[in-house]
């Protein structure tokens, strides 16, 4: 009996030893989806109360036993589960838990949370626009926010780019959206040295960005007041957060290449199509007088070789491989006291376009420092510096996609290799060779900020912005230059422009009761506007080494001039919320302006909104199915202030009369001068399925803006320059649907798919002009009635299968007052008529990404539909050479009519003959277009592979930019247009030689440690 308990007390004891031996201590880090650091965590064996919580730094450990399973869950996060192995170490990255997280809206002087938002605001978080290579900033938003039209004007890497919220909403004023960074509205005047447009935000680094909220409708937009017409678009860069510093490095290379190419004709198809168009004008008795007069011709190009041995590819030598080389590095963390977020990058582009080049380096330094339960400062400040090698406007003639229209009979250099030889045809390789345009742009962009906690509901927020964004260009062309009739130029010119802004503001935020919350802010806003600009030019030069003014024989021109703004501002907002479900908002805005007339200086900008959270009413809130439904109504009034800073006065400027100087009146006065106005209503409809896994936002709005600026006509009495002055005579209307639906198709610990598609239409009307008479610029029209910038052309008929004519249709008015639709060869009788716009009817995006365990994948598509593109180029490209020698497109060879019998809508080539080549419809082309605009797939290292060295997340990433495009358009892309314009506003929809969009391909790595 002894020796039996003797073994049962052994066999005790070794259960026991085993038991102890199973268990050990687990540690890690954990941190949220961004590799931030997450304190709070709460950590429990399955199955039993046993737990913990990791530490302020994210840190844990706890014993546990082999086969043991850990729970992790936090707030807003997706529950993870481990199943305890040989692993000591198990570090966590939580995932955003979308169905609990209340998001934040950032609107006007504070934030809202999206479920009580009453307005129509779109939110873009970093991780929807991370990891795209984009030439800017808006590009990233392409097809992200439903009623929101990002184009990039055309593929020049400085190239201006065109946004427009919920259609175009004024003529002459901007039809830009103000930008605000951090609180502080950014500068986005256009201050190109040519007419050519560039980029403003060129100096805001992608990777910077948290988010960007857009405001579309006049309640979100009204805080802004007389800046708010066009819609507002908040950026918040990126802060530090309380815990582990953390280092962030991203690198990346890019390749790319014109995302199209279009077909033109060879030498042989060339000389063929000359040689027939000639034989057909009428000019020559036969053939052998028609040819040798081409090959006459033809020799004049040919330089030191035979044109005949000669094939030049013209388009190839204006393209390149574009190569982008790409560095962020970021540091960010702090402690309850101090958070910081720093950053810097460096980007090097080569363009696809010959001799366009960029290069931007950027620092940035975010500051957050508590001083006591009541005080808060901070900083935020970024500098950044481009040099960019522009490129001339679309319609100079040695930019280099006019080469296209170089025949392929003429060489690029000499035999050998030369090209300092003036008899060669002028062309940009000539101008590229001779010649230079630097660009360089430095921006200073920060505020620094207090935040006073007066009470537990009183929060006052104190704020000075400023932004500074100097410009300096420099351009030498030398005597063996293009078109240089002295002995080289140089041109050099210094723009600044410094802006200072202050916004002060008192935040009152209590709960009344248990049931209602009342959030009003007060505040003013500040602004000083300064701007100096200078240049000058000078002529002829010892040898073209001499590169700078000051050798210059001649100081040919010089300019100067120094202009200033201000604008005061008082603003008050109020949001009522009753239960979490009845939701009122009012503001009002006043704006002081010294760009208004003298009798109209002050504005006001009234909005209201309201919304009813019905799935919170008992008959809805115990639902299975419905977890959303909310309505909203919103009404507001926003402005757009004149572009010029002094159009409402009468100005004077100095001349040159026979050597003697003296003052001639320029401009006259318009005391009664303000603001456009613009009066929106807005009906929403937020919806949610399934626990919030499906979501979806309708709206329905009306935009009708009144006191359209014009510069109207006055009687010729008055004595006023150019017969001209600015007023606010015109209305104009926009309305239309917005649909947005996002989906959580799945989400588990290892995978989740979700995916967004947005679609939006718009309809634009012009419903008065001054004196009801139309406004003709161009091919464009404003007329009542129609859309603005609709085009005004002749319309083509096509071809007469007879004789090979370009036919037109007549659109003479009859008795009646019909339409006389017969059919005419002579252009000069056929009159002109609204035909089409280049304004898109429905825009459209569709958004993936799909995370699996370590890989993740993601796409964009756009879509456009309903506007028209007008070919500029076309009289030149597409006639067969009735308008010149350029080289032809080969949609012209293989169409033209060439016998009786022949259905085509080319006609007869013909020799300097208008046989279709004078503007009509023929060049108008639909722009419809459906767009791959961006895929990625990345693979992030597993967490052990992570643990061995030392980092918390490494991911390495393929991605690729404007992939595919589906359309009929038969230019070189859809989007791309004419980017010189003195006027864009009025003067659009065209294109004109324009380079299409890069397609690119990016090799990329973030690390996180």
């Amino acid at each position: 009996m002894e020796k039996k308990c003797q073994r049962l007390f052994m066999l005790f004891l070794f259960g026991i030893t085993m038991a102890y031996a199973q268990e050990k201590t687990i540690s890690g880090i954990i941190t949220d989806q961004d590799a931030i650091p997450l304190p709070g965590v709460n950590i429990i064996i399955k199955g039993t109360t046993t737990g913990t919580q990791s530490d302020f730094n994210g840190n844990y450990n706890i014993s546990v036993s082999s086969g043991d399973v850990l729970i992790f869950s936090y707030i807003g996060q997706l529950t993870i589960e481990r199943r305890i192995g040989d692993a000591t170490i198990i570090n966590i990255q939580m995932k955003n838990d979308t169905a609990q997280l209340e998001e934040v809206i950032v609107v006007g002087y504070g934030t809202q949370s999206k479920r009580l938002l009453t307005d129509n605001v779109a939110k873009i978080d970093a991780e929807q626009i991370g990891g795209i290579a984009t030439p800017s900033l808006q590009s990233a938003l392409v097809a992200k926010a439903p009623g929101v039209q990002i184009t990039q004007v055309n593929g020049k890497l400085e190239g201006g780019v065109k946004v427009i919220i919920r259609g175009l909403s004024s003529v002459s004023a901007s039809q830009e959206p103000l930008y605000v960074i951090d609180g502080i509205e950014m500068n986005n005047n256009n201050i190109s040295s040519i007419t050519a447009q560039l980029n403003p935000l060129l100096a805001i680094n992608p990777n910077d960005i948290a988010s960007i909220d857009i405001l579309k409708d006049a309640s979100a937009a009204a805080i802004y007041g007389a800046k708010g017409t066009n819609g507002v678009i908040l950026i918040t860069t990126k802060r530090g957060k309380a815990g582990k510093s953390t280092i962030s490095l991203d690198v990346s290379t890019s390749i790319g290449e014109p995302a199209n190419k279009r077909d033109w004709l060879n030498a042989s198809q060339y000389i063929t199509l000359l040689e027939e168009s000639a034989l057909n004008s009428g000019f020559f008795a036969d053939l052998d007088e028609s040819n040798a007069w081409v090959d006459d011709r033809l020799q004049r190009y040919e330089a030191d070789q035979n044109y005949r041995s000669l094939d030049t590819d013209w388009q190839e030598e204006a393209f390149q491989t574009s190569h982008v080389r790409d560095v962020n590095l970021s540091i960010s963390g702090g402690n309850e006291k101090t958070r910081s977020f720093i950053s810097s990058s460096y980007n090097d582009t080569e363009g696809i376009v010959r001799g366009n080049n960029l290069e931007r380096f950027s620092v940035r330094a975010n500051i957050d420092h508590k001083v006591n339960d009541w005080l808060n400062f901070g900083l935020n400040a970024a500098y950044s510096s481009t040099i960019i090698d522009r490129l001339s406007g679309d319609n100079s003639f040695t930019t280099p996609l006019q080469a296209i229209a170089q025949a392929p009979t003429s060489p690029t250099h000499y035999l050998n290799g030369d090209l300092n030889d003036n008899t060669l045809y002028a062309n940009f390789l000539l101008q590229d060779a001779h010649s230079f345009r630097k660009t360089k742009r430095r921006r200073l962009l920060g505020k620094v900020f207090g935040k006073i906690q007066l009470s537990e509901s009183f929060l006052f927020t104190s704020e000075l912005g400023y932004d500074y964004l100097n410009q300096t260009v420099d351009r030498s062309t030398g005597r063996l230059a293009p078109f240089q009739s002295t002995n080289g130029q140089t041109f050099a010119a210094d723009d600044g422009t410094e802006i200072i802004s202050t916004n002060n503001y008192i935040t009152f935020d209590k709960a009344i009761g248990e049931s209602s919350d009342l959030n009003v802010v007060l505040g003013a806003t500040y602004t000083r506007f300064k701007n100096r600009a200078i240049s000058v030019t000078g002529d002829g030069f010892p040898t073209d080494d001499f590169k700078s003014v000051s050798s210059a024989a001649t100081i040919s021109s010089g300019t100067g001039a120094i202009t200033n703004w201000a604008q005061l501002s008082y603003f008050a907002r109020a949001t009522y919320d009753y239960k979490d479900k009845y939701i009122v908002k009012a503001s009002i805005r006043q704006d002081g302006s010294s760009r208004f007339g003298s009798e109209n200086r002050f504005g006001y900008f009234p909005a209201a909104s309201a919304g009813w959270i019905v799935s919170e009413e008992n008959f809805l809130q115990d639902s299975n199915t419905l977890s959303t439904l909310k309505l909203r109504a919103s009404w507001g009034i926003n402005g757009n202030t004149p572009v010029s800073n002094f159009s409402s006065l009468g100005l004077y400027g100095g001349t040159n009369y026979n050597g003697e100087s003296g003052l001639e009146f320029t401009q006259g006065e318009n005391k009664d001068l303000k603001w456009e106005e613009t009066e929106q209503i807005n009906f929403g409809l937020d919806l949610g399925f399934a626990n919030n896994r499906i979501t979806a936002e309708i709206d329905y709005y009306t935009k009708k803006t009144k006191d359209l600026l014009f510069n109207t006509r006055v009687p010729f009495e008055a004595l006023i320059p150019a017969h001209r002055i600015l007023q606010n005579i015109g209305n104009l209307e926009n309305k239309g649907f917005e649909f947005s639906l996002n989906t959580t198709n799945i989400q588990t610990e290892n995978l989740t798919w979700k995916t967004n598609f947005n679609i939006a239409t718009n309809k634009n009307e012009i419903t008065n002009l001054p004196n009801g008479e139309d406004q003709i610029t161009d091919k464009n029209i404003l007329r009542e009635g129609e859309a603005i910038n609709s085009f005004y052309l002749v319309e083509y008929a096509g071809v007469n299968v007879d004789t090979g004519d370009a036919e037109y249709i007549l659109n003479t008015e009859n008795a009646d007052g019909s339409l006389n639709k017969g059919i005419t060869n002579d252009y000069s009788l056929a009159q002109r008529i609204v035909h089409g716009n280049p304004n898109p009817d429905i825009l459209a995006g569709l958004s993936s990404t799909l995370n699996y365990k370590e890989i993740d994948f993601s796409f964009t598509f756009q879509g456009q539909w309903g506007a028209q593109l007008y070919n500029e180029a076309g009289q030149y490209q597409e006639t067969g050479f009735g308008n010149g020698l350029d080289n032809q497109d080969v949609y012209i060879y293989n169409n033209r009519w060439q016998n009786p019998g022949d259905v085509t809508q080319v006609p007869q080539a013909r020799l300097f003959n208008d046989n279709g080549h004078s503007a009509s419809s023929r060049y108008l082309q639909d722009a419809d277009f459906i767009r791959l605009r961006n895929v990625t797939i990345g693979y992030s290292l597993p967490e052990q592979a992570l643990e061995r060295i030392g980092m918390s997340r490494v991911r390495i990433y393929l991605s690729g930019l404007n992939l595919l495009t589906i359309t009929d358009f038969r230019g070189y892309d859809p989007e791309s247009s004419f980017d010189d314009f003195n006027n864009p506003n009025i003067s659009a929809g065209s294109t004109f030689y324009s380079a299409p969009p890069a397609r690119v391909y990016t090799l990329g790595v973030n690390i996180t440690f």
